[in-house]
């Protein structure tokens, strides 16, 4: 996982100055067919076919922030195309990308299938 930019900074304006920083309230997972950056403006986000990013929630053990739930998408009503990388936004369109990763597998999405992450499966860790 690779945090973006933005997050980078909010990161080091709270830990390191008295600058306040707005922090998220919710947390969405959105898929993408192409590799996001770090300045959370590339990437190709999956569209039509029933699409919207889920929310999420996580819990944190030590360095690690893990997924508290199971993440699953609504059924592809249309082809979605092969889904590589993931983001964690901070709403449900638009909003602010937070992280993101490339998928250990890429997975086709054709129309009926449901696109899901166990719990426990989205590990993000800092080291």
């Amino acid at each position: 996982m690779s945090f973006t930019n933005s997050f980078e900074t909010d990161v080091l304006n709270w830990g390191l100055t008295a600058g306040s920083v707005t922090r998220p309230t919710a947390w969405y997972i959105g898929l993408f067919t192409s590799n996001p950056t770090d300045t959370g403006a590339a990437g190709t986000e999956v569209t039509g076919g029933s699409y919207a990013r889920t929310a999420a929630t996580f819990t944190v053990t030590g360095d690690t922030a893990s997924n508290s739930g199971a993440v699953e998408f609504p059924a592809a009503t249309a082809n979605w195309g092969t889904v590589s990388h993931i983001g964690v936004f901070t709403a449900s369109s638009g909003g602010t990308m937070l992280v993101h990763a490339i998928l250990t597998t890429a997975k086709a999405i054709a129309i009926g299938d449901v696109f899901r992450i166990p719990t426990g499966d989205l590990d993000i860790t800092l080291d």
